[in-house]
């Protein structure tokens, strides 16, 4: 019998820096360039946040200079918390990210030319419109790699979406119409998903890239031959109606983003709700991440995996159509090529950003779409920072936020992985 070796472990846990302990440290750095950079970058003007969607009303006034050092003192703080104690991770991260943001808010803003008020209203109701998109796309997701399928084709699902929902909404004049066609459209590249990954084994995130190449092609073949000979016909889709829900609608900041909106608002809401109890607290939510995850054992137990496969992307990519309507209905009353301009390749990133949860996908859209809401609220006071920059953070939010941020994720253990019956 030989003695055990005394090598089997090479390294101690304690030796090697854990998720929190690095994400602690990333925040305490830029705390520390807000500290120093932004304190010694902002003027001593008074910065005002207004509370409702315009610069008038109650606003929070805040010295400039003042607010850059505090709030990047309370982010450095904020992440040498973490990074010692290693516990409350999400709120320290949301502690220290908020404040990073308000600290640069409080630098840009008192160099900015045309203005010194932020409507913090108009900022949150910008946020939601620009995440609404990327919640439907990111659940689309979710729904398929849940089951084990990849769903690269999310950007081909929101362009065939706005193009079907721009066309038929137009030809039918309703906007019910068009969100009906919207689904339909996010459905018809689901299904060619479906049948090339399920039923002939292709590869999946091939697949998946040739299907946007697709949509984007098909849509801006139709955009030329159809939409452009005639556009008050075929390119006029009536806009999403607001309704606005009484008292709620005039809670400062919150009020105009979650309650004055229109259904694709509602539906995103309600769609995470029904997802996450599904997915979690239904038969059909266990079949699914059973299949996600073995399908030989829920084969065995008599689950029909293919059959579930299908079904969930069907779903995937109806959910996903509904956020192409927002393109040429909510933001803007007609199609135009490449017209989601890679929102579904950003819904992918908030996926992935949220661990493949509904509530995780919620927050990693509105975190992107507080991005693009950022910049268009700073352009429109010309801060210090170039414009084209500035149309760069939800991109650069991306990358940071899956590549330093979430740290390991461990996708769903089948996702991606063909299953045949029987092998």
């Amino acid at each position: 019998m030989t003695a055990p070796t005394a090598d089997i472990v090479l390294v101690a846990p304690e030796a090697t820096w854990n998720r929190a302990r690095k994400t602690g440290a990333v925040l305490a750095g830029l705390g520390l360039i807000a500290t120093v950079v932004f304190g010694i970058l902002a003027s001593s003007k008074t910065v005002h946040f207004a509370l409702g969607t315009t610069t008038s009303g109650a606003n929070i006034p805040i010295p400039g200079k003042l607010g850059a050092i505090l709030f990047g003192l309370i982010a450095l703080g904020a992440g040498l918390a973490l990074m010692l104690t290693q516990k409350r991770y999400g709120l320290w991260v949301g502690v220290s990210l908020g404040a990073f943001v308000v600290s640069s808010l409080c630098w840009q803003v008192s160099q900015a030319a045309n203005g010194d008020t932020i409507p913090l209203g108009s900022l949150a109701q910008l946020t939601v419109l620009a995440a609404l998109p990327l919640i439907f796309g990111s659940i689309g997701g979710v729904l398929c790699e849940r089951t084990g399928v990849v769903n690269v084709a999310i950007e081909g699902q929101l362009l065939t979406g706005a193009f079907l929902g721009a066309f038929l909404g137009s030809v039918a004049g309703s906007y019910w119409v068009g969100l009906l066609a919207a689904a339909v459209g996010g459905v018809i590249i689901s299904a060619l998903l479906a049948v090339f990954a399920i039923r002939y084994l292709v590869d999946q995130v091939v697949i998946g890239i040739v299907l946007n190449t697709f949509a984007l092609g098909i849509t801006g073949y139709l955009y030329e031959q159809i939409m452009r000979s005639d556009t008050q016909a075929y390119n006029s889709p009536p806009r999403l109606p607001e309704w606005d829900i009484p008292l709620l609608s005039k809670i400062p900041i919150i009020g105009p983003a979650l309650f004055q909106g229109t259904i694709l608002t509602y539906a995103a809401m309600v769609l995470v709700a029904v997802v996450t109890i599904a997915l979690y607290r239904t038969r059909w939510g266990l079949r699914t991440r059973a299949v996600g995850e073995h399908p030989k054992a829920a084969d065995t137990l008599g689950v029909r995996v293919l059959g579930l496969r299908y079904t969930n992307v069907l779903i995937a990519g109806a959910v996903a159509g509904f956020g192409g309507a927002y393109f040429s209905m909510v933001s803007a009353t007609s199609f135009t090529k490449n017209l989601t301009g890679g929102a579904g390749f950003i819904a992918l990133a908030a996926m992935i950003f949220g661990r493949w949860q509904p509530i995780g996908a919620l927050f990693a859209s509105l975190f992107f779409g507080f991005a693009g809401a950022l910049a268009t609220t700073l352009g429109s006071i010309a801060t210090p920072i170039p414009s084209d920059f500035l149309n760069m953070l939800p991109y650069i939010a991306t990358i940071f936020a899956v590549a330093g941020l979430v740290g390991r994720v461990r996708a769903p253990a089948a996702d991606g992985k063909p299953y045949e019956k029987g092998h």
